[in-house]
């Protein structure tokens, strides 16, 4: 079977080295693709969102399933497109997608599904956004608990916290006044902000079984600490302590569940990957932050490099909504991390076409993997295309271990201005010390 991935990132590296690895693919194409995916499968020159021209490519090569990376084509419709030419295709319908491409429609879904989640206004006109901060936090320039959230898609930088008065007003004026998100600023969500543990927990569906998959946790703000602006994500591991299987069987039967049933009685069943943004309060147990509607960016990569099974039977297996037919996924019970190696500037504006040194030395090593992200080649070298440029991932018996070796592969890498995150992972050995402290 011929397999097209569409997208560029390090999560499209790791589904095109995975789907590869199955015996019943004899190849796989990547659009558009990066450096990674031309060494691991063949790039495609069409553009994720070119939906008219993905589909000519899949009808022309026979195609036997196209896979779905980033949220951009999902919210544009790919998936209703393929289908309707009768080629297979896993993903969630645009309907359904817009569970993450609206804010505003996934908080009012959850609050008909009564999935726990921040208390949330929306606003579509900025002054009074900026009335409701000014009244609300009367006199307490020192502290407004908020979350400023644009609607719309903004690459996972449209998520501003705030902690004073003036923060919140400052991030409504970017996002609903200057428009610094673009149309994804047309409506706004004000929500409470919540104090806890962050985790992300994924889960396959064909609209009627559910499979959820090993907890990982991300880490969104750029710097050490979880200081700096948000990200798309600068490094994850897996699994998280922090979501034990007690809690793993609550989240199912509290978020997973009704989310996917009030999905499909609202007439928009949900197939492909569910994927909660979820914060761990003390007090209140998992609430909802938001939903994406694919694998995550970086958690696809330390998922993959842990699952044993076969990933097409999976994905077929939502295609064909026979989900319950096959086998429970194997995990090798070695835990992954993945540290995302980012350009000078990111998130801000960064510097391309910088020389990658050293890919293949930390290739070499042991249970490591490095994905490609913001790559390209220019003849046979490859240089930076992009903000997060690899997702060096990595296998350990312990996470401190899998955190030295991924650490241990970042350090023969090497480009002008390329950093990193010197903490992936750091939350769970600190949050297991709690544990171990308190008895």
């Amino acid at each position: 079977m011929k397999v097209l991935v569409v997208g560029n990132g390090g999560r499209e590296h790791a589904l095109a080295w995975k789907i590869g690895q199955s015996p019943r693919v004899d190849k796989v194409f990547v659009a558009p693709g990066n450096a990674g995916t031309a060494m691991d499968a063949e790039n495609v020159d069409i553009s994720a969102t070119d939906i008219e021209g993905l589909v000519r490519f899949a009808k022309a090569e026979n195609i036997g399933l196209t896979v779905v990376g980033p949220e951009a084509p999902l919210a544009l419709g790919i998936v209703d497109a393929f289908e309707e030419e009768k080629l297979r295709v896993f993903g969630p319908s645009r309907a359904a997608a817009q569970l993450e491409s609206s804010k505003v429609f996934c908080k009012n879904l959850l609050r008909q599904a009564d999935v726990p989640t921040a208390d949330f206004q929306v606003f579509r006109d900025p002054d009074d956004a900026m009335r409701y901060i000014k009244g609300r936090y009367a006199g307490e320039r020192d502290r407004c608990p908020v979350v400023v959230k644009a609607d719309g898609l903004a690459a996972g930088k449209g998520v501003i916290v705030c902690r004073r008065r003036q923060d919140a007003l400052d991030a409504i004026d970017r996002i609903a006044r200057r428009r610094e998100f673009g149309e994804a600023g047309a409506q706004l969500i004000i929500e409470e902000r919540l104090k806890g543990q962050e985790a992300s927990v994924l889960a396959i569906t064909d609209g009627k079984t559910i499979l959820p998959l090993p907890p990982c946790q991300d880490h969104k703000p750029a710097f050490d600490g979880d200081t700096g602006p948000n990200t798309g994500g600068m490094g994850a591991y897996c699994p998280t302590p922090m979501v034990d299987d007690a809690q793993m069987a609550w989240i199912e039967e509290h978020v997973l569940v009704p989310t996917i049933h009030t999905m499909k009685r609202n007439r928009r069943p949900f197939r492909g990957v569910l994927y909660a943004g979820l914060m761990l309060t003390p007090m209140s147990g998992p609430k909802v932050l938001e939903y994406n509607v694919r694998f995550g960016d970086p958690e696809c990569q330390p998922l993959l490099m842990r699952l044993k099974s076969d990933l097409m039977d999976i994905l077929e297996a939502v295609v064909d909504r026979r989900l319950h037919e096959i086998d429970p996924p194997v995990w090798d019970p070695r835990p992954a991390i993945c540290v995302v190696m980012a350009a000078k500037g990111y998130p801000g504006e960064y510097e391309k076409g910088q020389p990658i040194s050293g890919i293949n030395a930390a290739d070499e090593m042991e249970d490591v993997k490095v994905f490609h992200a913001g790559t390209r080649l220019e003849g046979d070298t490859v240089v930076t295309a992009g903000g997060r440029v690899l997702g060096v991932t990595a296998l350990g018996e312990t996470l401190a271990k899998a955190k030295l070796n991924a650490y241990t592969a970042v350090q023969k890498v090497r480009w002008p201005g390329a950093w990193c995150r010197k903490d992936i992972g750091d939350k769970a050995q600190e949050y297991m010390e709690k544990l171990a402290a308190e008895g």
